[in-house]
């Protein structure tokens, strides 16, 4: 019964078409050795593959254990955090140029974050309700650095990455 539950979640609320499913499956059986998938793994998916995590490595078992492609979209995964359900509690977001390997991704600062349990899923500076779109609209209407840290009671680190958030996501 919960088999069924999992492939229908995939199927139809995350939209995996039943051709990748099906490879996965296969896959993870006879590959990997894994007798029941659907509930043996922690599966993640992006839509259109289903992804496993195993040694440290993201697999795309829908495409029969592909993992060149996928260093990417494991960098942008690790910046997830999860609780011990396994449920996506908080979201680091990156401030800076968009990184293309993960020595770029590591080096990103984990300073601003989207928590649905905070400040509505706004974007806020980590440890505090502190918006990073009012910081920044303060910074363009003016208010310098030293003022907003002052105001806030962060850092002008924190200060610095909350206005850059802003100021990326305007110019994408």
């Amino acid at each position: 019964m919960l088999e069924l539950h999992v492939l229908a979640a995939l199927r139809h609320v995350h939209g995996v078409r039943m051709r990748v499913i099906r490879n996965a499956l296969d896959y993870l059986q006879t590959k990997l050795g894994v007798a029941r998938p659907l509930i043996d793994e922690q599966m993640q998916t992006d839509g259109k593959t289903i992804l496993v995590r195993r040694l440290d490595q993201l697999i795309d078992a829908g495409h029969q254990g592909q993992t060149s492609m996928l260093e990417l979209l494991d960098v942008h995964l690790d910046r997830i955090e999860r609780n011990p359900a396994g449920i996506a509690t908080r979201l680091f977001l990156f401030t800076r140029k968009s990184p293309r390997d993960r020595h770029a991704a590591e080096s990103q600062p984990r300073t601003i974050a989207i928590d649905p349990a905070v400040a509505f899923g706004r974007a806020v500076i980590v440890g505090s309700r502190v918006s990073t779109a009012e910081v920044a609209d303060r910074y363009k209407a003016g208010d310098s650095i030293t003022d907003l840290v002052q105001d806030y009671g962060r850092t002008a680190a924190e200060i610095e990455e909350a206005i850059r958030c802003e100021l990326s996501l305007k110019a994408a």
